[in-house]
């Protein structure tokens, strides 16, 4: 209920609902007080908030945001957990998920662009990162009518002026033999088996990260030696989009000799791990600037380098366009010194 008193000659509209904070205004005229009155009712039974600060009587921060989103999306179209955006939103959640959504500031948007910089994520990364906010916020405002503020648009030239944000460079980092002669053992002898197996899997598949985590045994065609991948990765298509990958080289020796036990992922490994894993290992050995990432860069320049063709290249990858695949390829020049390779001869790869 509202409540209109006169105080000092000014008119102090309050209103007062059972589960929310008062709010209160004063005004110069009764009529002005009574209007103001009516109209924040008006929005409380509509289900808006107020102010853009309280819903539901309480403050809506970003963790509430991204939980709503990620509701919203259920409807439409689910976010996978072994997807790019899942982890991009655990990081928002984790890092800015206490914030007011309504009151966080450029300083705040800066601060966690500094702290992923600090965890070596490069600026076209932290760009993603801001553009998935910026979308969590419009979709959750428009879809609860709750009228925030676009401080990501308002962050985003700070951002870019301080080199915290920008575009995505193609990048050339590929392991040199001694980087990995390295680095494999000490995966093996820190964190197992299986994780050495998952870097070198994903060299000669490669296969992303959360790829080579959700391959299933009862999708391994061994009469063709051949896996599926479900769901993969498509500019158009979002599910269904289920392929099945020739395991080339070693690739399919690797998968014999995973243990099958009771779990069903020929790798059960979760795409985090094997990410901080390697991490690790890269600064355990003083391995500068290398990624995970930089492994499927890795597996689509060797199969060039032993002389497959595009086509066949992207069959393994899993590109559909050669302006994409091609920012993958990154050949080392002195191989052509070998020459081309016969098909006999790419039949039996290097091993990583």
């Amino acid at each position: 209920m509202s409540s209109i008193i006169n105080v000092n000659g000014r008119w102090r509209a309050q209103v007062r609902r059972k589960g929310f904070r008062p709010f209160t205004q004063t005004f110069a005229t009764k009529a002005q007080a009574d209007a103001w009155a009516r109209r924040i009712e008006a929005m409380i039974d509509d289900g808006r908030s107020p102010d853009g600060r309280t819903v539901l009587g309480r403050r809506y921060l970003v963790a509430d945001a991204i939980d709503d989103y990620r509701d919203l999306r259920d409807s439409v179209r689910p976010i996978s957990d072994s997807s790019n955006e899942h982890y991009s939103l655990n990081r928002l959640r984790k890092l800015l998920g206490g914030l007011d959504a309504a009151t966080m500031t450029v300083d705040d948007l800066i601060s966690f662009a500094r702290v992923r910089a600090d965890d070596g994520a490069g600026p076209y990364t932290v760009n993603m990162d801001i553009g998935k906010l910026g979308t969590v916020l419009r979709l959750v405002s428009g879809a609860k009518r709750l009228n925030l503020p676009d401080t990501v648009a308002q962050a985003r030239p700070v951002l870019s002026h301080l080199g915290l944000i920008g575009g995505g460079g193609k990048r050339e980092r590929r392991p040199d033999e001694d980087e990995l002669s390295g680095l494999l053992p000490w995966m093996e002898n820190n964190r197992g088996q299986v994780y050495a197996d998952f870097i070198r899997f994903a060299i000669l598949t490669a296969m992303r990260r959360a790829e080579v985590a959700s391959l299933v045994w009862s999708d391994v065609d061994a009469t063709r030696k051949m896996v599926m991948v479900r769901d993969r990765k498509h500019p158009r298509q979002k599910k269904g989009n289920d392929e099945w990958i020739p395991l080339l080289g070693g690739a399919w020796e690797l998968v014999q000799r995973q243990p099958k036990g009771n779990n069903q992922r020929i790798f059960p490994v979760h795409p985090q791990t094997i990410s901080k894993y390697f991490r690790e290992a890269c600064q355990a050995l003083g391995i500068p600037d290398l990624q995970l990432r930089d492994m499927r860069h890795d597996g689509v320049s060797r199969l060039f380098e032993q002389g497959y063709q595009i086509q066949e290249v992207a069959l393994v990858s899993g590109h559909k366009k050669w302006e994409t695949l091609k920012r993958y390829t990154n050949l080392r020049p002195e191989q052509l010194h070998a020459g081309p390779r016969s098909g006999a001869d790419r039949s039996t790869p290097p091993r990583p």
